[in-house]
Order: structure tokens, then C-alpha cells, then sequence
């Protein structure tokens, strides 16, 4: 096996290719090079209170903008905010990728705004997919140490474990929304919880221009024991920070048979999402499909419960950059039967239970006797309140709104486009997506393209004009093996790349146009996430395949395919889990 250590450079990261524009003239008026805003920007949206939407919401503030702050749960924290509460079964075959997450809920058509109505919830389900269950369950702890987990501004107590129980991270996230005055009993006038962003559209002002954004926004709040008022109302905007995370829309791959096995018993077969605690698949014989983070973490926490485990997995013959399979198949105990690709989940016979199913794998080998399934199979990109921006969308623009757009959402939500800095829609860089990549830790990384975001829409930073924007964004989806899953992917070296860039470019702006300056990574922050890997996985993280089946699979008779079957699939290219 080998590791990579070389240094992989963003594509366009060089001073020949973004750098240019800001050792030009001092003058804050567009050159010719660069990318010249429509309109000014005072008034900002951000989406979501997790770690990277409070982030945003600092710099932004700090840079002197007018920032509201919409989230759809009643306290901050993102993902970082566990309850018992479960979201509903994934449904099989998937959702469609731009409803995935929720459905939108608009007001009537030709209301007058803002509009409230009182509805019954008896089984709290209205509520429930209004705030959206977190993806985690009780036991679950950090897969990266506590020093790489912290805001630069907001450091853990002296002290601190490396290894953080998700609780512990609720309350420290809560914390830092505290500390800025934004937590939910702050009553601060720039919140909204409770408030879930049901459409953003383009504005059209009075001359027939594109001006902004307008936020179609839905409030729940309690007015007896099951009942609630929703209201609707919209607000104006002049640019749009998306922070809402990546881990809500589940991904079901589409074996055959298994939607019938959903249909037949309900409960039985989850998404990873919605697994909790260990204790209800007590001495039950369970599979899990899918081995990456949340695979093989809930393999662990089932193996002093469960009766037997099979866990089920598709060889990793991807050769782009991402974290291999390997790394995580080491933590799965060893009295976990590891079993290969599903071919089928065969038919079971009116009126017999789950138990009575048989699943046959793609060598030949059936399975009996499943009591339950977990399906640790991954998640989507997915934006309801962006449904025009998707692939071959149908879409009725309210009145006053953009009736055309560039879409750059595909339909399987396996990435997104078009992201210049991974952040940055080219098209209109008033819109802007944080903490969307994978394989970095967003407590740190944030904070460097929240400070571009803030930066650039203050104009005390200047992008390249959209043409160059493009062009670069091009050479780093070539650099990356293509759009597809793993163009999202940076890992440690492209995540240190980027972030010396972000500091060399945005340093240079701040002693040309003034403002804030920023550090770069701390300088312990490589070997603790390295030391940190090798007490948890047994080694560093891996992130390319090796030639041949050298691999920790290939010893378990797992491990790749050859020649023309070499990374073919029959099921969807998402078929893994980030988590």
C-alpha cells in the first residue's frame, strides 16, 4: 500500500491565473479582468445555523453587512443537534433529487403576505419534517480530533479529549452561537428559527432587471399541545449564503427486489440516517449495506447487541482521489461477517415475516434469517428551495421573479457545478455555497472561504471575470477526474492548497483595499489529524487505490475488479457513504 504525500495545487491556484487581477491598479472600480457585481451587495441570507452558516454569519456581520440567519430547526447546530426524533423511511426507488430533502410548502396561491393558518399535527409529523431529523445517533463521536475541530475564534477548554462525543460538539456549537449573540434564546432581530427557506428566485426590479434574490420563507410554531401556525412571508435579498449541509437526503441504491422489501415491512429496513441506539436491534441477525464512516461506526456500536451482523460492501476500484474503503472496513470488529456485492433481494411469500427472506449476492452466496436492514448507502446534494437550478427542471417562477436559469445541479445529487473555489456560482457569484466539499474539517476551513465570501461581495477582493472563472473551474474538474462524485472530494492535501491560497489571495487584497487578514492552518493541525488517524484506523488515511489487490480487501476476498469490469457498476455511482 502507499500513501500519498505529494502536494496536489488547485488548478488555477497559481499568481499566473486568479492572483493577477489584485496587483493590478488599486482602484475599486471592475478592470476589465475581473468580475463586476450587477448591483451592491448590503443585505445577505444565510442558510442554516450549523458550524459553517454561524461562521458565515461572523465574517459577513464583521464586514459590515445587514445578515439574516435562517434556520429550519429551533436551535443552532446543524447536524450537531441529536434527538430521538427519526425522519420517516427513505422512500425506494429515490425521491427525486430536489425533494429529497423536504417538500416545500408554499402558501395559497394569490394570498396576501404574510399569510398564517392553524392545522392539526396529532402525530407531530409536520413538525418533524419541518425541522428535518439529524443524521446521528447517541453514541456517536468525531472521526477527527478535538484541535481540528474548533473555531479559530473559540477554542475548546484546555484539557479537552481528542475524541469528542456528538453531544459535547452540540453544546460547544451552541456555545459559539451564543458568543455572537445568535443563539436561539438570544432573541436576536437577525434570527429566524423555526423558519425553513421554501424557494429562492432571482428579482426582477421595476426596469425588468435581475436584482437580488427573494426567499420564500415558512415559520412553525406551536399554539397547543397538537396544533401549530404556519406562516409565510417572503424577504429580499441582495446575495445568498447556502451552509445547510449535505447529509439529509438519503441515497438508496436500486437493487432489485428491494423496494418490495420496503413495501412489505415498513420499519425493518432504514436508512443509516435514521438509526438512534443499539439496543433496538437487540440479538437480531442485521445487515448493513455500505461500510464507509457510518457503515462501519454502526457496525461497531451494534456488535455488543446484535445477534449476528453481515455487512455488505462493493469493491473500490475508483482510482480519483477519496478516502478508500480500506480505511474503514479496519474498524469493523472481526466477528462481523464482511459478505460481498447484493445481487437481489429475492421475493418472499405472501404472509411470511422479513426472516423468511432470502438475499443473494453477486458470487452466489444467499443470505437467511435477516431480522432487519440498515441501508449506510450515502446521501445527495439536495436543495428544495433551488428546484429551477436542476437538470431538466419544470419550473413556474412567481410573478416578479427570473423566468431563466442556468442549472448546475445534476438530477442524482452526486455533486454540484459550476463552483468556482467550490464556492462561488459562476453565473452570479451573489449566490454562494459553504462547507459542500468533502474530506476536510469545516470548523477550520470555513472560516477561509467565509472570509472570501465576505471579502468579495464587500469588494475588498476581486474574482476573475466570469470567463476566467470558468476556465479555471474547467482545468480543476479535469485535475479531479471529471464532475461525478468525487469532484467534491479535497482531503488533506488539496484542503491545505486551497487554504494557502485562499490566505496568499485574500491577504494581498487586505493590504490593497484594507481589511481583515487571516492566518493560515495551525501549524500542529497536519500531525494531529495524522496521529489522530493512525490511533483510530490503524494507520493514515488512504486515499488512492494501489495497483493490483494489494488492500485489506483483497485479503478477505473483497478486494477489485479487472480489466473491462474495473470500476462498472449496476447500481448508482453514489452507492457510499461521507458521513
Amino acid at each position: 500500500m502507499r500513501l500519498i504525500i505529494g502536494l496536489v495545487l488547485l488548478a488555477g491556484v497559481s499568481a499566473a491565473g486568479v492572483q493577477e487581477p489584485l496587483t493590478a491598479s488599486s482602484s475599486r472600480e471592475a478592470e476589465p479582468d475581473e468580475y463586476q457585481f450587477d448591483w451592491p451587495i448590503q443585505r445577505v441570507a444565510v442558510i442554516g445555523a450549523g458550524p459553517s452558516g454561524l461562521v458565515a454569519y461572523r465574517e459577513l456581520t464583521e464586514a459590515g453587512f445587514d445578515v439574516r440567519i435562517f434556520e429550519r430547526d429551533s436551535v443552532p447546530g446543524g447536524n450537531w443537534h441529536y434527538t430521538e426524533e427519526v425522519p420517516p423511511d427513505a422512500p425506494v426507488p429515490n425521491t427525486p433529487t430536489a425533494l429529497a430533502d423536504f417538500v416545500p410548502s408554499l402558501p395559497p396561491a394569490g394570498v396576501d403576505l404574510p399569510y398564517s393558518e392553524v392545522f392539526e399535527d396529532e402525530d407531530g409529523e409536520a413538525r418533524r419534517d419541518h425541522r428535518g431529523p439529524k443524521p446521528i445517533w447517541e453514541s456517536l463521536t468525531l472521526n477527527a480530533p478535538s484541535p481540528a475541530q474548533q473555531f479559530p475564534q473559540w477554542h475548546w477548554p484546555p484539557g479537552t479529549k481528542w475524541e469528542l462525543p456528538q453531544y459535547q460538539v452540540r453544546n460547544y456549537v451552541r456555545s459559539y452561537a451564543s458568543y455572537l449573540n445568535v443563539n436561539s434564546n438570544d432573541d436576536n432581530p437577525a434570527t429566524a428559527y423555526n423558519t425553513r427557506v421554501e424557494r429562492i428566485e432571482k428579482r426582477i426590479n421595476g426596469d425588468g432587471q435581475e436584482q437580488g434574490w427573494r426567499l420564500w420563507l415558512k415559520s412553525l410554531a406551536p399554539t397547543g399541545r397538537h396544533t401549530h401556525r404556519a406562516t409565510w412571508w417572503t424577504e429580499d435579498f441582495d446575495a445568498i449564503a447556502v451552509a445547510v449541509g449535505k447529509f439529509y437526503a438519503p441515497s438508496i441504491p436500486s437493487i432489485p427486489g428491494l423496494d418490495e422489501w420496503v413495501r412489505r415491512f415498513p420499519g425493518l429496513i432504514r436508512h443509516s440516517r435514521q438509526y438512534r441506539r443499539p439496543e433496538a436491534y437487540g440479538n437480531q441477525t442485521v445487515l448493513i449495506v455500505g461500510a464507509s464512516v457510518s457503515g462501519s461506526e454502526i457496525s461497531r456500536d451494534l456488535n455488543r447487541h446484535a445477534g449476528k451482523i453481515f455487512q455488505s460492501f462493493r469493491p473500490d476500484t475508483d482510482r480519483r482521489w477519496h478516502y478508500r474503503l480500506e480505511n474503514y472496513v479496519r474498524r469493523i470488529p472481526k466477528n462481523t461477517t464482511l459478505v460481498g456485492e447484493i445481487k437481489q433481494f429475492l421475493p418472499i411469500p405472501e404472509g411470511s415475516p422479513i426472516q423468511a427472506g432470502l438475499v443473494e449476492l453477486k458470487n452466489g452466496t444467499v443470505l437467511s434469517g435477516i431480522d432487519s436492514v440498515i441501508l449506510a448507502t450515502g446521501f445527495r446534494y439536495s436543495f428544495p428551495f433551488l428546484p429551477q437550478y436542476y437538470d431538466d427542471a419544470t419550473y413556474v417562477p412567481h410573478e416578479g421573479s427570473a423566468k431563466t436559469v442556468s442549472p448546475f445541479i445534476p438530477l442524482d445529487g452526486s455533486h454540484l457545478r459550476d463552483l468556482y473555489l467550490d464556492t462561488f456560482y459562476i453565473q452570479d457569484p451573489t449566490l454562494a455555497f459553504i462547507g459542500m466539499t468533502e474530506g476536510t474539517q469545516f470548523f477550520v476551513f470555513s472560516d477561509y472561504t467565509t472570509l472570501a465570501v465576505a471579502k468579495v461581495w464587500s469588494n475588498t477582493a476581486k474574482l476573475p471575470n466570469s470567463q476566467t472563472m470558468r476556465a479555471l473551474h474547467d482545468k480543476t474538474v479535469e485535475e479531479r477526474g471529471g464532475y461525478g462524485k468525487r469532484v467534491m472530494f479535497l482531503g488533506p492535501e488539496r484542503s491545505s492548497a486551497i487554504s494557502r491560497y485562499l490566505v496568499g489571495w485574500l491577504n494581498e487584497a487586505a493590504a490593497k483595499y484594507g481589511g481583515k487578514q487571516i492566518d493560515g492552518f495551525p501549524k500542529d493541525f497536519g500531525e494531529n489529524m495524522r496521529y489522530f488517524a493512525i490511533a483510530l484506523y490503524g494507520g493514515p488515511l488512504q486515499e488512492t487505490i494501489p495497483e493490483g489487490d494489494d488492500t485489506v480487501l483483497a485479503t478477505l476476498g473483497l478486494g477489485g475488479l479487472s480489466g473491462a469490469d474495473q470500476g462498472r457498476s449496476e447500481y448508482d455511482p453514489i452507492y457510499d457513504d461521507v458521513w
